[in-house]
């Protein structure tokens, strides 16, 4: 069957490059005061850059974070018993993993960061080594591990911003936007970098309030310091005006990103989803390969695949969806969770019954975000439970998030049951939201709300 499911994907990217930033964090809280290594390592030209740019929260240049792991790989050589030399590397393997889509890089980081906790335990200070495991938690979809190895940090430093940062990021994947929004008034209390206003953005972005999300998202790129911080914050604000229903300015904002950094994959995989809705599906299908090449995550893959499904292209879908489950394989082999992006294929293209199993396990592991809730919603209603389907649906739409696709699941929920003044108003939400949410569904949603007909009789009474 073929499917797009373009507008979801892009909350995947979305997460992603926070998964980035959030990694980014703690790599610089280890340049100063090292403990047991006998002084500072020099760290000149490209590893002091990284240096420099994460300890303001921004991420570095690939090119500088491969500089900085080398140079604390040859420190350690000379000083294994360097704790924060240790937690320095951890985190920086965790961040070139995030970037570059190879979650090998997750398992070396693990061994790193416990070789700092062993020298140095969190219970006697080592707060760097915990945030490092926060971001790496966070990094492999662990979000309640992210959670608890943030607040163990917290009890030991209350006022270093990172901790806020790292909960922000936790809580957002738990779901909890209550928890989420007081940890980022805390983190934006201590810091007013692009750190802070970044995840302000997709706070705001979850609580449905789009011009605040848009405003603090422009205010980050004008305290970006450096071509690649500025890359990224471009990049959200081209995810944001996509989500919007803007792709011509979302192109804009993906360009822009692209000048300042060619081989970003996410703003890569952000312009493509986006000439797609253009019906510029040949630059698309350049941008998805240029993507995937840089970066084959299962997110890319998926969406790739899906283009390529709703092209008529099913060669080049099967392949996409090959590659999808190579990459969520390998993840899971080095303790990445790819239950959610493997729920959504198999709930379109495979067994949605499947598709249940993983989603409710997520859940009651607690990670119910919206993504979650409109993800097992569907994956019930394609699996002909759409009773089961319903309550999930509604939780996905009534967060607060604003997504097109989320409208239309919601409304084919309720369609299917009968509902028919409430499928017509979230059908229609759908398409007001993102009129070109998918090359796909978008036409289907139009041809949903044409078979219900217009509404007969007096309108409800308020």
């Amino acid at each position: 069957m073929k499917t797009e499911r373009v507008s979801q994907v892009v909350l995947l990217a979305g997460a992603s490059a926070v998964l980035a930033g959030a990694v980014a964090l703690f790599l610089a809280d280890g340049m100063t005061g090292l403990r047991g290594g006998g002084g500072v390592p020099p760290a000149p030209g490209p590893a002091a850059r990284a240096a420099v740019a994460v300890r303001a929260g921004a991420p570095a240049s690939l090119p500088e974070l491969t500089a900085l792991i080398g140079e604390r790989e040859a420190w350690l050589r000379g000083h294994p018993g360097d704790d924060a030399s240790w937690a320095v590397l951890g985190a920086a393997y965790a961040e070139r993993g995030a970037r570059t889509g190879d979650p090998a890089a997750y398992p070396k980081a693990e061994r790193a960061l416990r070789r700092s906790l062993d020298a140095h335990p969190v219970a006697e200070g080592n707060v760097d080594a915990a945030l490092g495991m926060g971001a790496l938690a966070h990094a492999r979809g662990d979000f309640a591990a992210a959670r608890r190895w943030a607040e163990e940090a917290r009890q030991r430093a209350p006022r270093r911003w990172r901790v806020q940062a790292v909960l922000v990021d936790a809580y957002r994947g738990l779901g909890d936007q209550t928890a989420a929004q007081q940890a980022l008034a805390r983190l934006r209390e201590m810091h007013t970098g692009t750190a802070a206003l970044t995840r302000a953005a997709e706070v705001y972005r979850d609580r449905g309030w789009r011009e605040d999300a848009a405003a603090v998202a422009y205010d980050a790129v004008g305290r970006a310091g450096t071509p690649t911080e500025r890359a990224a914050c471009l990049r959200r604000l081209g995810d944001l005006a996509w989500e919007r229903g803007e792709p011509e300015e979302a192109l804009r904002q993906y360009a822009a990103a692209l000048e300042l950094a060619p081989r970003d994959a996410p703003a890569l995989a952000g312009r493509a989803r986006t000439l797609a809705a253009l019906d510029r599906t040949d630059e698309a299908v350049r941008d998805y390969r240029a993507a995937l090449d840089l970066r084959p995550v299962p997110e890319y893959a998926l969406e790739a695949g899906e283009l390529y499904a709703a092209l008529g292209r099913e060669a080049e879908a099967r392949a996409g969806y090959e590659l999808l489950h190579a990459r969520a394989a390998e993840a899971f082999a080095h303790g990445v969770d790819q239950s959610l992006v493997l729920a959504r294929y198999e709930a379109d293209h495979g067994r949605p019954l499947t598709a249940v199993a993983w989603l409710r396990a997520e859940w009651r592991r607690g990670h119910r975000s919206a993504e979650v809730a409109d993800a097992l919603g569907w994956a019930l209603l394609r699996a002909g439970r759409a009773r089961e389907a319903l309550p999930y649906a509604r939780l996905a739409t009534e967060q607060g998030l604003r997504s097109a696709l989320f409208a239309y699941h919601r409304g084919e929920v309720e369609r299917a049951l009968g509902m028919t003044g409430e499928a017509r108003r979230h059908l229609a939400e759908a398409l007001r939201t993102n009129p070109r949410f998918s090359p796909l569904y978008a036409p289907e949603a139009r041809r949903a709300l044409e078979a219900l007909g217009e509404p007969s009789g007096p309108p409800p009474r308020r």
